[in-house]
């Protein structure tokens, strides 16, 4: 039988800029309603470029093994990070998708239009309802304009995760000439 090798690595700690980027990320990520530290594990990662252990994370980020086990489950779950094991390795290590925009449409696909559709079920539910009821014209017609609406911001958002792109190289390009502008006013001053 052969014995796995324990693999223990020293992770820098973060640089002044990293926990600036990652907090951005994590505080954008918990304005979509998810937590802060799913944002901010998923951006070290993303901003490393290398999988890391739950012990370097929670060492980097400071995070309870708890909440590390949480998150990268979670995270995993909505498939924005992934568990690798390198042959003869003993220890989990965790990467980030990089690619945005099949990343983005997943968790848009599974948690809004899920919520999208299930609002709309209820809404056409309640206008069943209130037929069945009697309940006045004015308020059946109410329904109805709310239903007409859920349908529509289902089918948009149908539509969006159909044929939207996210093309980073263009915003890539765009964020480098403004950098190289910045660079060469700092370099006149």
């Amino acid at each position: 039988m052969s014995r796995r090798a324990k693999v223990t690595s020293i992770v820098p700690p973060l640089a002044d800029w990293e926990p600036v980027a990652t907090d951005a990320v994590g505080a954008t990520i918990e304005f979509w309603g998810f937590k802060l530290n799913h944002g901010r594990v998923w951006g070290l990662l993303y901003l490393r470029g290398r999988a890391l252990d739950a012990g370097e994370l929670r060492q980097v980020l400071g995070l309870s093994k708890g909440a590390v086990s949480m998150v990268t489950r979670e995270l995993e779950r909505w498939g924005v990070i992934y568990r690798e094991r390198a042959p003869g390795e003993d220890v989990w290590r965790f990467r980030a998708e990089t690619e945005l925009r099949p990343m983005i449409g997943r968790v848009l696909a599974e948690r809004e239009a899920r919520m999208v559709q299930r609002v709309e079920a209820d809404l056409h539910e309640a206008q069943r309802q209130a037929r069945l009821q009697r309940a006045p014209a004015a308020e059946v017609e109410k329904l109805a304009r709310l239903s007409t609406l859920a349908e529509t911001v289902r089918l948009t958002l149908d539509a969006f995760l159909a044929t939207a792109r996210l093309d980073i190289r263009s915003l890539t390009n765009i964020l480098a000439s403004e950098a190289g502008r910045r660079a060469r006013r700092l370099g006149r001053a």
